[in-house]
């Protein structure tokens, strides 16, 4: 088991608790049964969380069992994915920031569904790898992926031979942005609460994702690339059309501020900070600007965003969502390491899905369990320190955590 599982009481009926949510999908006591030793492999000690290697780890002699639960037994992995999705709402809160991104998968052979030479940020290459766009809710109690989409080149679907009983007859081409759209119109229209929605540049620069958000009323804060072309009305009323890059060299120096962007590996994430007011196109309540996070010791070295929200969002509202991005790069980090999120065997369309989704479900697990696990730390401290006199009690409460305190924001 992770970390956190290992000495957090109580969590075998919890994991009951939520596999009881999706269980009514199978509707036969065996698969059912494996179903849940699949998701509660998922959350072992194994290694790699590939068909043997989980086969040893649940107690069977071979993965059939559970290969079958993947390609035979019939289960809708959309109705899972709702569930997760609710899940992670419920236990880290409605305050949330919608993330998507990307992530690799790297693969040897050429008969995986969607395979291809394309860009994977896990290598940092061009590689031979699928890819998935994923979206993430994050929170300050934490964060976990929320819906997922399998990436497939135009290749793929232009080759009769290579799709015919593989890839569903309506699934069609989409870019990663419009499957980004899909997801988050998806999410909202469950209900989802949004306070904000963060991205990188590829998804930024879309367009038609932030006329969506902007028609829905959702704030955002969205990287675009340098060469972004944006207008901006100076005090002097001057009509300016320059990219964003260009915008950035017309900031004076007093007018860069330092503020963090959150917490990193290495403690807490400061940059300077600028933002210009870009035209607006929405009616008031409603502003735009141009977002701008310069490296403090290469000023050459510069970020940028464009943004959304209620024209009394401050610049530090902006950094804090733009510093949330980074979220998803450690949900992609711990469902990889600690739920097997790319450890599957699985080559068809169907496959992919049917293991990816109890991967998300296993995060969101593990997100709600490390909680728990804070909040008993913070009890059994609390119990202890009011056991203790007066004046060693403020030195205790005042003490910083220890090494082995597990922070929610961590996962």
């Amino acid at each position: 088991m992770t970390a956190a599982l290992d000495v957090l009481t109580g969590w075998p009926a919890r994991l009951d608790e939520l596999f009881g949510r999706i269980s009514s999908e199978f509707a036969r006591a065996e698969p059912r049964r494996q179903a849940r030793k699949y998701l509660e492999g998922l959350l072992g000690g194994a290694k790699r969380k590939n068909g043997w290697q989980l086969a040893e780890q649940i107690g069977d002699a071979r993965p059939w069992r559970t290969q079958r639960v993947l390609s035979h037994v019939l289960w809708d992995q959309d109705r899972v994915r709702d569930v997760c999705r609710a899940y992670v709402v419920e236990q880290l809160g409605r305050d949330g920031v919608l993330i998507v991104d990307e992530t690799g998968f790297l693969k040897k052979g050429e008969h995986s569904v969607g395979v291809a030479r394309q860009y994977s940020g896990t290598a940092g290459r061009i590689d031979n790898c699928q890819v998935g766009v994923f979206l993430a809710y994050a929170t300050e109690r934490g964060h976990a992926l929320i819906d997922r989409r399998l990436y497939l080149p135009e290749d793929w679907l232009d080759d009769e031979h290579r799709r015919e009983g593989r890839i569903p007859a309506d699934v069609a081409f989409a870019t990663k942005p419009a499957m980004a759209r899909a997801m988050i119109a998806q999410a909202l229209d469950a209900g989802v609460p949004c306070g904000w929605v963060a991205a990188d540049a590829l998804y930024g620069s879309d367009k038609s994702l932030r006329v969506l958000l902007e028609q829905r009323e959702i704030p955002y804060v969205l990287a675009v690339r340098g060469n972004e072309v944006l207008n901006v009305l100076t005090a002097e009323r001057e009509f300016l059309h320059l990219k964003a890059s260009a915008l950035a060299d017309l900031v004076p120096e007093d007018g860069w501020k330092r503020l963090s962007a959150g917490v990193g590996a290495k403690g807490q994430r400061y940059y300077d900070w600028a933002r210009l007011r870009l035209f607006r196109l929405q009616e008031p309540p409603w502003d735009h600007w141009l977002l701008i996070r310069r490296n403090r010791k290469n000023h050459a070295d510069k970020a940028y965003y464009v943004t959304f929200g209620p024209m009394e969002t401050t610049l530090a509202d902006l950094v804090r969502v733009a510093g949330r991005r980074w979220a998803i790069e450690e949900c992609f980090e711990i469902a990889k390491q600690d739920c097997g999120l790319a450890d599957y065997e699985v080559r068809s369309w169907h496959g992919w899905y049917r293991h990816i989704t109890p991967s998300m479900l296993a995060l969101a697990f593990l997100a709600a369990m490390r909680l728990r696990l804070n909040a008993e730390r913070g009890a059994a401290a609390a119990r202890h320190s009011s056991r203790l006199p007066t004046a060693c009690r403020r030195s205790a409460t005042s003490s910083p955590p220890s090494k082995g305190s597990v922070h929610p924001g961590s996962l």
